[in-house]
């Protein structure tokens, strides 16, 4: 609890009230001296404390710290090592993830490939006039796909558009 400047201005208003411009001084200095007392005391008291209280708890405490060190690093390798089971057992029955290559040396690989596959069909296949090439659907299914026949125009009825 804090006391502000406001909080002093009023109490020794009160005061000055209460005790008099003559008893004030007075009991302003034993207020003052009361003071001193108890801080000194609230300061032998704590150093007091800390002597008898923390420094023998830290001194208890240290061996204990030291000895639950090994326990700490072994917990924690611990748990690595079920994390790594964890994550192996995971990736069971996951492709195995490949490096990825630059786009440019994926690029330079399919050219090569499909470059060098065309070479050897270009080899293997004999000359084909142009009339002889199969369309894409019998290149694809190995037979010639039948020549659909057109319906006969019916003329009668309708316009023509050179009319």
């Amino acid at each position: 609890m804090k006391i502000g400047i406001a909080e002093i201005i009023v109490i020794c208003v009160i005061a000055l009230v209460v005790l008099g411009p003559e008893k004030l001084p007075i009991y302003a200095k034993k207020l003052g001296a009361s003071l001193k007392e108890v801080k000194k005391v609230t300061g032998d008291l704590s150093k007091d404390i800390r002597e008898n209280i923390v420094e023998p708890l830290d001194e208890a405490s240290a061996p204990l710290k030291e000895a639950i060190e090994p326990i700490v690093s072994l917990k924690e390798d611990v748990n690595k090592s079920i994390d790594d089971v964890t994550k192996s057992f995971k990736t069971i029955g996951k492709p195995a993830k490949k490096e990825e290559a630059k786009p440019e040396v994926i690029e330079e690989e399919v050219m090569e490939t499909a470059a060098a596959k065309a070479k050897t069909e270009a080899e293997t296949q004999p000359e084909v006039s142009a009339e002889e090439k199969p369309t894409l659907a019998e290149a694809y299914t190995g037979r010639k796909a039948p020549r659909r026949q057109r319906p006969a125009a019916k003329t009668a009825g309708r316009r023509s558009h050179n009319a």
